[in-house]
């Protein structure tokens, strides 16, 4: 249940965006105005409801000047993750390199699964562009044609195909994935290059700097647009789910559903399976199949409590 509203009557009540959460303290970023430090309600802790970073909620301003106010109410989420603790999130931004280091497939298709679990659209990004030769980029490319979401190759070093990074994120609050070494927060700091300096004031501010870099943060890009870095999601676990549900995380194999000889193929031992034979044509890849085998396997014989 959410929290309902409780303020003191005369207080401005204003509606903001919760950008980054740390011992206790919630900085909302209102567009109009600015980010407000707040202590949350009681009422919150009550009712057992932790403000996450990406939840809107109303605060009442208890200073206008210092920017402090009261959060009072979450509104309704449109999703939520646990690990990273986020909501909110419209679409994830997964960031690999196309070279040094080579991206690790399998991994790569496990933040995909991960993001089509939980039904937030993806845009695939290939960084270090510059780095990578025309084969290299060209196996990129056919390996995840069919995956579903569109794939793009940027070089934040020579600042390539960054603006079509931006138009991608218009509107959207984007959440960042990708392993370390990729070029991540190098992005992200393109993206909104005062990214380093707000993270300093807030850190500033509570005197806890030493503390912020393992948060969930969230960067306003401009008009309804919000980042989010996630250095939770440098870990992911592919095991809350059945194995027979992977198959359809997997958007290459959905014009293949209902062609096999048996009703719930798995596409793995069974015989005359249409997806196995497009595997072998070509029409589908032959990493993402394999990777799918694996992930299945890892399902099958993940332990049981």
């Amino acid at each position: 249940m959410m929290p309902t509203n409780r303020t003191k009557p005369g207080r401005d009540n204003v509606k903001g965006k919760i950008i980054k959460g740390i011992a206790g303290f919630y900085y909302v970023h209102v567009v109009e105005s600015g980010v407000y430090e707040c202590k949350a309600k009681g009422i919150f802790r009550k009712e057992r409801t932790k403000p996450l970073v990406g939840d809107n909620v109303e605060i009442e301003i208890l200073d206008e000047k210092e920017r402090e106010g009261n959060l009072t109410q979450i509104l309704p989420r449109k999703n939520e993750l646990i690990r990273p603790a986020v909501s909110n999130i419209d679409q994830a931004l997964v960031v690999f390199a196309a070279a040094r280091p080579a991206p690790h497939f399998y991994l790569l298709d496990r933040f995909l699964v991960m993001m089509e679990r939980k039904e937030i659209p993806v845009i695939l990004c290939f960084n270090k562009k510059d780095l990578a030769s025309e084969p290299q980029t060209e196996k990129l490319k056919t390996v995840y044609e069919g995956c579903g979401c569109p794939v793009v190759f940027t070089s934040v070093s020579l600042k390539q195909n960054i603006e079509e990074v931006r138009r991608l994120l218009a509107g959207k609050t984007t959440a960042v994935a990708g392993p370390s070494g990729v070029g991540k927060s190098s992005l992200i700091n393109l993206l909104k290059p005062d990214a380093n300096m707000e993270t300093g004031s807030i850190s500033r501010k509570i005197e806890r700097g030493r503390h912020t870099t393992r948060h969930s943060e969230l960067f306003h890009l401009e008009g309804d647009a919000y980042i989010m870095d996630t250095p939770g999601f440098s870990s992911l676990y592919v095991n809350d789910f059945e194995k027979e549900e992977l198959k359809y995380c997997f958007p290459e194999f959905m014009p293949y559903e209902g062609s096999c000889r048996f009703g719930g193929c798995d596409h793995i031992h069974e015989p005359d399976c249409a997806v196995k034979e497009a595997v072998e044509q070509g029409e589908i890849h032959t990493i993402r199949y394999e990777n799918y085998r694996d992930m299945y396997e890892e399902l099958k014989n993940k332990r049981r409590y």
